[in-house]
């Protein structure tokens, strides 16, 4: 139908980014990761190029070339850079030197948890998890089961944005004031800091795939 749009396509946003970007081969090199932890921590300082090159001593031409990864700047001049910004010298080799890892999780080897709020016949099983790492973002993802002996519970709240993908049976589901009749494929995405929860179990057995991500703690 003509001029139709989905929830989604009427709330879309510029998201800023392109998932299927190849990075460039030069993104390996010392220069540009220094490059860009020099940009970053500038931004973050609410600092112009301008300002850090007043704040240096360095010219705006060479500051551009050090952010854009096209010269390889000396100790002594990484040392005014951190210098002016307030940081130790070994904050622009963090992400060079970081690990990137991936978690898989094979068929019923997630871990079982215990979560606060948990009733009886909810099973909750972590599929994997990453500690700190430089997205400064924890991702807990769940698959949630309810058997036919599963019990309704208090809603929560907690920090964070969750995703509800539901697989089997069917949930209508809280989400403050409002009630969402969840069914396999449908997807569910939330504020998780109102209140939120099954509201009523339709059809048991139901499964679903619960994905919270959150700011990490400092």
């Amino acid at each position: 139908m003509a001029g139709y749009k989905t929830a989604v396509e009427q709330n879309i946003v510029n998201l800023g980014q392109n998932p299927h970007r190849i990075r460039d081969e030069r993104e390996k090199v010392l220069e540009i990761a220094i490059g860009r932890e020099v940009k970053a921590h500038r931004r973050q300082k609410s600092l112009t190029v301008s300002e850090l090159s007043e704040r240096t001593g360095l010219s705006i031409g060479m500051l551009s070339k050090i952010e854009n990864g096209n010269t390889s700047p000396s100790l002594t001049t990484l040392q005014m850079l951190a210098d002016a910004l307030g940081l130790p010298i070994t904050a622009f080799f963090k992400r060079f030197e970081e690990n990137r890892v991936a978690v898989h999780t094979k068929a019923d080897e997630g871990v079982e948890m215990e979560r606060a709020g948990t009733r009886a016949g909810h099973q909750y099983n972590l599929l994997g998890h990453i500690g700190t790492n430089s997205s400064g973002v924890t991702v807990e993802p769940y698959l949630i089961t309810l058997s036919t002996e599963a019990d309704v519970f208090p809603t929560f709240q907690h920090d964070g944005i969750e995703t509800l993908y539901m697989l089997e049976g069917e949930v209508d589901y809280r989400h403050g004031d409002d009630i969402y009749p969840l069914k396999p494929g449908d997807t569910l995405f939330f504020d998780a800091d109102a209140r939120h929860g099954p509201e009523k179990l339709v059809k048991l057995p139901a499964k679903y795939l619960s994905i919270i991500s959150y700011p990490q703690k400092s």
